[in-house]
């Protein structure tokens, strides 16, 4: 991937596909927070399946500042015309090229802007969807959702907000869940030993990680945690988290780690923060990781109907609050039954296969668009379908891989 630009350096980056069906529009040159990546290994993913080109606008400081001139006039002057006039002119990427599909992805609401950097998305692709993979009700930006009008359909990766951008943009919205690149986080068919004790990264308890800390302490168990943490600027300024500067590289060093992990905490999106969610539960990017890796995911899942129909198997998450100070009294109970945890690997690793990978999410765009599936799309289907089977029918007792001595 390019180096990060200056945030005031013009343009947009264009990678050619290998066919003319598909165009992607990623905003990886522009935003490089660590809870992204997930969404830039949908766009790799789509791309090595389809062959899709890829438009990715560079200058976060000059996308900005046309936004919040926007804003400021299409507030003031109640005019999306006036606004597109006044603010500081883009766009300078035309397409000379049709398309059966053009599939922006943005992160969250606030990146749609970006659209204006693309001329003639609209009449060159035949059919537009865009995926927005975090959308809160009480965060949205009334003047970016206005464009959304000109899509054929809107995917939204947080259920509790679809019917709402629905009527706001007035066009069809589908939630799509999170998923995960089950190939690369799958351990099989040659599993590394489980050197690791349990990975607990991003949103942590004090209360669960002091407890995690003495059991480190006191019997050299490893415990996996983040110690460096930055804080962003602007409008998630209270918010720690890290940057990375290649999302592929970060995504495989998290695979590796979770491969390696007895244990994993994953919890519901935003566990710390209920009042961002207003009491709807989501599903963190964490519960599809952890289960794709074959490892024995503790925490707090979210109480909804979606949570159950994707995860709705035998162990896929041991319930454990939030604040946990018994959680070396569970990881001991658990411990000692291997055929249990051996099963739950097992399980979580095939419903991630057969379920949770990227493509599955992709194969929905494309049959909402009307859009043959490429050959690629169906030999990944087939491969998945393989190491599912060929994990399902491996003895219990293998799939325990204890630590090397």
């Amino acid at each position: 991937m390019a180096s990060i630009r200056d945030a005031w350096t013009p343009g947009v980056e264009f990678v050619a596909g290998d066919e003319r069906r598909i165009l992607m529009l990623s905003m990886r040159e522009v935003a490089d927070l660590v809870g992204y990546c997930a969404l830039y290994e949908f766009e790799d993913v789509t791309q090595a399946v389809t062959g899709a080109g890829m438009a990715r606008p560079v200058g976060l400081g000059r996308l900005d500042f046309a936004r919040q001139v926007y804003k400021l006039a299409r507030y003031g002057t109640g005019s999306r015309r006036l606004a597109s006039w006044v603010r500081p002119p883009l766009g300078a990427f035309r397409l000379t090229e049709s398309y059966d599909l053009f599939m922006p992805v943005f992160n969250h609401p606030y990146e749609l802007f970006a659209l204006n950097e693309v001329k003639g998305w609209r009449e060159r692709c035949q059919f537009a969807a865009c995926y927005i993979g975090e959308v809160w009700e009480h965060q949205l930006p009334l003047y970016l959702l206005e464009l959304l009008k000109s899509f054929d359909h809107v995917f939204i990766g947080v259920e509790a907000s679809t019917a709402t951008v629905a009527a706001i943009c007035g066009r069809p919205c589908s939630y799509l869940p999170m998923g995960v690149d089950a190939l690369l986080f799958c351990p099989y068919p040659d599993p590394p030993p489980r050197s690791i004790g349990l990975c607990g990264i991003g949103r942590r308890s004090p209360v669960t990680h002091a407890a995690l800390l003495d059991l480190a302490r006191r019997i050299g168990f490893f415990y996996y945690y983040d110690t460096l943490q930055s804080k962003p600027r602007g409008k998630l300024a209270k918010q720690l988290t890290f940057r990375v500067s290649s999302p592929r590289e970060h995504r495989l060093l998290l695979a590796n780690l979770l491969k390696r992990s007895r244990y994993f905490i994953a919890n519901r999106a935003w566990v710390d923060q209920p009042g961002l969610t207003r009491g709807r539960d989501e599903i963190a990017a964490r519960f599809y990781e952890g289960a794709a890796a074959g490892a024995i995911m503790l925490g707090e899942p979210p109480e909804s109907d979606a949570f159950r129909s994707q995860f709705g198997w035998t162990d896929s998450v041991i319930r454990m609050p939030f604040h946990s100070a018994g959680v070396a009294d569970l990881i001991a109970e658990l411990d000692a039954d291997p055929e249990r945890t051996s099963r739950i690997r097992r399980d979580n690793v095939v419903n991630a296969l057969l379920r949770h990978d990227w493509v599955h999410r992709l194969r929905r765009v494309f049959e909402v668009a009307g859009i043959s599936i490429p050959e690629p799309m169906l030999a990944r289907e087939a491969r998945l379908r393989q190491l599912a089977d060929e994990v399902r029918l491996t003895p219990l007792e293998t799939l325990e891989q204890p630590p090397r001595a």
